[in-house]
């Protein structure tokens, strides 16, 4: 299964999760652009679950929109669990969820720096008693592949949220409780 496919094939099991539990889920995004908003909204009656979303592509945004301190952005950057965990925060609050997605990271093909290549990505969840599942992942390939990665395992990662699980996934580097 290519990994468009394996989106779609995710958001059908997330959605059947939220709704099992009647839970809600909004997303926060960054490099993304709001695919993660967009696979999820793909299925039908997903208003029953998904409020809605901010896409928080610029340090502005993240601020304002989300909640990030600009203390957070000066001293770790825009990719850091640091901004993830405020991001999902913020957006959480914003939003009224039961559990929020966030996604920050360098998609490429630029903005690339030796401490944060290309591919670098944080996702974070924040979740019911403020519950904190934050990864770093590094993922191959170009812009799009980069982006494509990064929707699928935010769903897988808000799946394992909702199901109380943490296994880890493919391209895993690191994770944080920030």
């Amino acid at each position: 299964m290519n990994p468009r496919e394996h989106v779609i094939t995710a958001s059908k099991r997330l959605a059947d999760c939220l709704r099992e539990q009647a839970s809600t889920l909004t997303t926060i995004e960054s490099c993304t652009g709001g695919m993660v908003g967009a696979s999820i909204t793909a299925i039908p009656g997903s208003s029953s679950f998904y409020p809605g979303g901010l896409v928080t592509y610029s340090n502005r945004l993240k601020h304002e929109l989300a909640g990030v301190s600009n203390e957070t952005l000066a001293a770790h950057g825009a990719v850091s669990p640091q901004t993830a965990v405020e991001m999902a925060r913020g957006g959480r609050a914003c939003i009224g969820a039961d559990y929020a997605i966030s996604i920050t990271g360098v998609a490429g093909p630029d903005g690339g720096s030796e401490e944060k290549p290309v591919g670098t990505v944080w996702i974070c969840i924040v979740g019911p008693n403020e519950s904190i599942d934050c990864r770093r992942f590094q993922f191959p390939g170009d812009r799009e592949r980069v982006r494509t990665w990064s929707c699928m395992h935010a769903i897988e990662m808000a799946i394992q949220a909702v199901m109380g699980e943490k296994e880890e996934l493919a391209h895993e580097a690191e994770r944080s409780e920030a």
